[in-house]
């Protein structure tokens, strides 16, 4: 298979405040762990930056200019008590939706069968018209338009496994029946929305966990929600809001998913894929705090993306101990 992997140095420009937990080291410990061997076929390509004509397809008008108006000169600037914004932080997002449209380009164009777009500030917190939970663009929701608009891509699903549910994308998505958007995630949790009751136009499907739920109910969640739904919408184009803070190491959730369980769902959202669309899909990263069990888990990602289910490592960890010191 190829596997189109996207970043920036812009990445790393997008500095928070100390203690913050999303923070430049994310980028760094996914850096480091894709420099591994075991990646060395991976293509790898520099985001472009994303449009504005492709960002107001999820976004008001209003959101925009309010994101470029509180991008600081120097210091940095609060949108809310979480979310902050530094003298690299517009152009960190910008490239962000830019990874994201230019993974669509690549699936949709033959370039690759798939794509990891290791980019930051996350998105899926984002909605129509309003920042928060880190995120300033919705990513994940620019590419589903932007694959209807560009591709004629009729219909469009986004699956998030996040351990936090994607408020942005469900509030973007909720009114249009060709968008389909399904979630795992703890509940109750920030943001407090996500129930099985919020459903949108039939286009919804939320599976909530519980505190201390682990790979087996996160499987089952998937199996008896989300991939079922997934075949009957049977979309043109998968996109992943691959979020890896349900990893039991992870100091913002309480979910106990190992890094199996993150190829688990991998593998399967890819046979959805194959099935449905050609196998096009593009992943987009969201959360994971833990700089060990992000790296772990976005290594064990991006393996399934590149062999699916050959050639996958089952006797070698990619966790490093000193990873953090190393940071």
């Amino acid at each position: 298979m190829t596997t189109l992997l996207f970043t920036h140095p812009s990445s790393l420009r997008h500095v928070t405040p100390d203690g913050h937990p999303e923070r430049v080291d994310r980028i760094k410990a996914i850096n480091q762990i894709l420099a591994n061997d075991h990646f060395k076929d991976l293509v790898r390509r520099e985001a472009p930056l994303g449009r504005d004509e492709d960002i107001l397809r999820a976004h008001a008008y209003e959101h925009l200019e309010r994101i470029r108006a509180m991008a600081p000169a120097e210091g940095m600037e609060y949108l809310d008590p979480d979310t902050v914004m530094s003298v690299g932080s517009l152009e960190a997002a910008l490239r962000a939706v830019g990874a994201a449209t230019a993974g669509v380009d690549a699936v949709f164009q033959g370039e690759a069968d798939n794509v990891f777009c290791a980019m930051r500030p996350p998105g899926h917190h984002a909605e129509t018209r309003r920042a928060m939970g880190f995120c300033l663009f919705n990513q994940a929701a620019i590419a589903a338009h932007y694959a209807r608009h560009r591709y004629d891509a009729e219909r469009v699903a986004v699956v998030d496994f996040d351990v936090h549910h994607g408020n942005g994308t469900q509030d973007i998505f909720w009114s249009d029946a060709n968008m389909f958007y399904g979630s795992t995630h703890q509940m109750p949790l920030y943001p407090g929305t996500g129930d099985v009751q919020e459903t949108g136009v039939g286009n919804i499907f939320n599976a909530p966990l519980r505190a201390g739920d682990g790979g087996e109910q996160f499987r089952e969640a998937m199996n008896s929600v989300i991939l079922p739904a997934l075949d009957v919408f049977a979309p043109d184009l998968v996109i992943v809001s691959a979020g890896f803070d349900a990893h039991h190491r992870d100091p913002l959730g309480s979910l106990q998913l190992a890094e199996e369980d993150f190829a688990w769902a991998t593998l399967k959202l890819m046979e959805a894929a194959e099935v449905h669309c050609g196998g096009r899909l593009v992943s987009v990263l969201e959360g994971g705090y833990d700089l060990q069990g992000l790296a772990a888990s976005v290594g064990i990602h991006v393996q399934a993306l590149m062999r699916g289910n050959a050639g996958m490592i089952e006797d070698e960890e990619f966790e490093d101990d000193d990873l953090e010191d190393e940071i």
